[in-house]
């Protein structure tokens, strides 16, 4: 009986530090909605979306690529000046939004001008969600979505 009860013991406990590692674990949850980029004109284009986080847990959005060029940076605008910045947090709970001139994904030498109606692939690179890739709708040269 003494064997029988310390097993449960110890299995008692095991399981109950699993669960206690499991909830104590925070993870982003990330989600990308809005994705746009709006038919260049030039040999450079800009790229728009918002990134929600309903995860206990902020991470950063350290790069992006695209087949649509070799040279893919992300940018803020503070005082109508844009500068590239190596990663954008995005807060637990929060979102980051990547919008009109606000903060964006900038395609310089572009290996082709896409239309109205195709798709341009882009891989976000997060810093605790690794890959996720997403499909931006090319719009209008002029789109720019109301926010909700």
């Amino acid at each position: 009986m003494n064997r029988r009860a310390a097993l449960a013991g110890v299995l008692a406990l095991t399981t109950g530090l699993t669960l206690a590692g499991c909830s104590s674990d925070s993870a982003p949850d990330l989600k990308v909605v809005g994705a746009y980029l709006p038919q260049p004109v030039s040999d450079m284009a800009a790229g728009f979306l918002v990134v929600r986080n309903n995860g206990d847990a902020g991470d950063r959005l350290t790069s992006v690529t695209s087949p649509l060029s070799d040279d893919v940076t992300i940018h803020e605008t503070k005082n109508q000046k844009m500068r590239e910045v190596s990663s954008f947090e995005v807060p637990a709970g929060g979102e980051l939004d990547l919008e009109r001139g606000g903060n964006h994904i900038m395609f310089m030498k572009l290996k082709q001008k896409p239309k109205q109606g195709e798709k341009v692939s882009v891989e976000l690179h997060f810093e605790k969600a690794g890959l996720i890739t997403v499909d931006l709708p090319v719009k209008e040269t002029t789109h720019n979505p109301k926010k909700q």
